[in-house]
């Protein structure tokens, strides 16, 4: 008998293989390709408008192991059609290294099994309330948003949630935006809950991922904590979704495989027919229009937890207040920092630049050190004594050869994490300063400098935006954001939206124990609408006015834009490609498009960068038509086509 059998690899169809077995729609096999034997699953359909004649292979055998849901099929092929990726590559997304896992022994499992909670965690009238609705409808398909002023414990209502489903005989998925520093969350899972969560991310060994894989296959693992990978694992029964800070852009996959976790977190909910859940303090411009239009219910938490107050915000005018000497912090914003010190609160530094300083030059001959492979600026690390590409990560020494002289004489311009925190260690000398980013955080040391700030130990933090996400630091009353006029400027039509999230986020940092607490933000800019915009406690009351501002331009989530990247070491051969890709678009799609032109940053990893912009209605169905245009576009060699639809980020 012909089977249709999926394999995790570059194309959008199955193979058809023979096989005596019987076998069904989602069975796992081993089948010969080419020289090798890999594993592929038993699709839903062959492949289609097959002219050529050839001859068909034996399947080698069938794995013991549970088949792939039919739900979780039909979840893999509307990711494919949706995101315009392979069929095969969605699949190699779901299975393990290409190949599906067997059962292990019991005991690997014992860790994940449901154990009992000794403690008691209280709800308050008003979370009371939130839960009642998070489980009123937890038997079939609902998006629900729950938002909440950061530290209204929003974790723990959604942990509730969670603890009526697996009491249910179901599975539940917690994703999170960044895995890397999830050990705070973990402890607070195990003290609600009394047994550990599978955590999925990758950085775990290849060893545990094929436990947890087949831990899931068979129900064995109730609970996973999950970057974006995880929402391809195989749930036996999968209960429900829940979707933490799901405005952050970490869920945006933008390398390899294009897609958005959370928009793909809801389709896989869908396809289960089970509830999804999403979290944050400032929901995303999507989830207010899906509210706005009342396909999301949604619950608010207002108050905080224990009813610690919000931090109070402050504006201190830089035309006024004159920035020390050589420094970027003034002497109003030292006088504030002071007077927290004395009270024993935790002082944090926020400017969301990594590194010493974003650009140096030779004051001799002028020259500005730039990425030889990127067209971007090199970013000079002072801890390391470096100069690096945070894209393609390139790296040099600062020495360097004048054009003019023997030697470059060197200036910094520009203030990063790292001369901030100098400038605060000047300021401040008695007391403890660490840099809290991703290049001192996801090191071995990460944890222990986590538990240092918990317990007090560390009195001053100078930040990237990695800290405003979700931790919790008892003792941080005084904030200070200094670079609130760097994070405004551009040309990202999200950049409004950011900075709501990214400044709610980072004073939910502050006063969570109880005690009074401030956020004092620098600026230039006195714009009423910039400053309402940062302090407004409501964020529903701007995303009602950005809201109505995309509608005016036609912008998402009132269109779609599906983004075109072109990118080869060839610049004149890639014009010439972008020009062809356009013509043949422009042919066949009676939609706008935008391009081609040179993506903002030109070049990465020596390869040239066009790109090619289709904006259209959402009920165009815009995908099957870029689809067919695609299959006819034979790209050169040496060019790579990227397909990003929904795009985020437009670098």
């Amino acid at each position: 008998m012909k089977y249709p059998i999926l394999l995790p690899n570059i194309f959008d169809h199955p193979f058809t293989y023979e096989s005596s077995l019987k076998l069904k729609i989602g069975d796992y096999v081993n089948v010969p390709f080419g020289k090798k034997i890999i594993t592929g699953v038993v699709w839903d359909q062959f492949e289609k408008n097959v002219k050529k004649k050839f001859k068909v292979k034996i399947i080698k055998k069938k794995l013991n192991i549970e088949p792939l849901k039919i739900q979780t099929v039909d979840f893999l092929n509307w990711f494919s059609e949706y995101n315009l990726v392979p069929l095969g590559m969605a699949l190699k997304l779901h299975l393990l290294s290409g190949i599906a896992i067997e059962k292990q022994k019991n005991s690997e499992y014992q860790k994940y099994q449901i154990g009992f909670n000794k403690d008691k965690f209280l709800l308050s009238d008003e979370q009371k309330k939130v839960f009642r609705e998070l489980v009123s409808n937890d038997s079939s398909f609902r998006v629900h948003l729950l938002q909440g002023t950061t530290g209204s414990g929003k974790t723990i209502v959604y942990f509730k949630a969670i603890d009526k489903i697996i009491f249910q005989g179901y599975q539940s998925l917690i994703l999170l935006p960044e895995i890397g520093l999830t050990g705070e969350f973990e402890k607070k899972f195990k003290k609600f809950f009394g047994f550990e969560a599978a955590v999925w991310h990758s950085k775990i060994s290849p060893k545990r991922k094929k436990v947890i894989w087949s831990g899931l296959a068979i129900g064995k693992i109730k609970v996973v904590i999950g970057a974006r990978s995880a929402l391809f694992l195989p749930f036996k029964k999968l209960g429900l979704i829940v979707v933490d800070e799901e405005h952050d852009q970490s869920f945006k996959q933008d390398e390899g495989v294009t897609y958005n976790a959370r928009d793909m977190a809801i389709a896989r909910a869908n396809s289960e027919n089970i509830p999804i859940n999403l979290v944050t303090a400032v929901p995303s411009i999507e989830t207010f229009a899906n509210i706005k239009n009342k396909k999301y219910s949604f619950s608010r938490l207002i108050n905080r937890y224990k009813n610690a107050n919000l931090p109070k915000h402050h504006i201190i005018d830089l035309n006024q207040n004159k920035l020390a000497k050589k420094t970027f912090i003034s002497d109003k914003t030292i006088e504030k920092v002071e007077s927290h010190l004395k009270k024993g609160d935790q002082i944090l530094f926020f400017i969301n630049r990594r590194g010493f300083a974003p650009y140096v030059l030779c004051k001799k001959c002028l020259n500005v050190f730039s990425c030889p492979n990127c067209s971007i600026n090199l970013v000079y690390h002072k801890n390391k004594k470096q100069l690096l590409c945070h894209y393609c990560g390139y790296s040099s020494s600062l020495h360097r050869k004048c054009k003019n002289e023997h030697v470059c004489d060197f200036v910094f311009s520009g203030p990063g994490v790292e001369k901030i925190a100098e400038e605060v260690k000047n300021l401040f000398p008695n007391h403890k300063t660490i840099i809290f980013s991703s290049d001192t955080m996801n090191k071995a040391s990460g944890k222990n400098i986590l538990d240092k700030i918990i317990l007090g130990e560390i009195n001053i933090l100078v930040g990237t935006q990695l800290i405003s996400k979700g931790f919790h630091f008892p003792n941080l009353n005084c904030i200070v954001v200094l670079d609130i006029d760097l994070t405004s400027q551009g040309h990202d039509l999200r950049s409004a939206e950011k900075n709501l999230q990214l400044y709610h986020q980072l004073s939910g940092r502050a006063g969570r124990a109880g005690k009074p607490a401030n956020v004092y933000f620098q600026t230039f800019n006195l714009k009423p609408e910039v400053i309402e915009q940062i302090t407004n406690e409501d964020p529903f009351k701007f995303l009602e006015t950005e809201l109505e501002l995309r509608k005016q331009n036609n912008l998402p989530p009132f269109e779609r834009f599906v983004s075109l990247i072109l990118s080869s070491e060839n610049e004149k051969k890639l014009d010439q490609e972008s020009i062809k890709l356009k013509k043949m678009i422009t042919n066949s799609i009676n939609e706008k498009i935008l391009g081609p032109v040179n993506a903002p940053i030109f070049k990465i990893n020596r390869k040239f960068r066009s790109r090619l912009l289709i904006r259209a209605k959402k009920t165009s169905k815009i995908q099957k038509k870029i689809k067919i245009v695609l299959k006819e576009f034979k790209i050169s060699s040496g060019m790579k086509l990227t397909v990003d639809v929904d795009p985020i980020s437009f670098n």
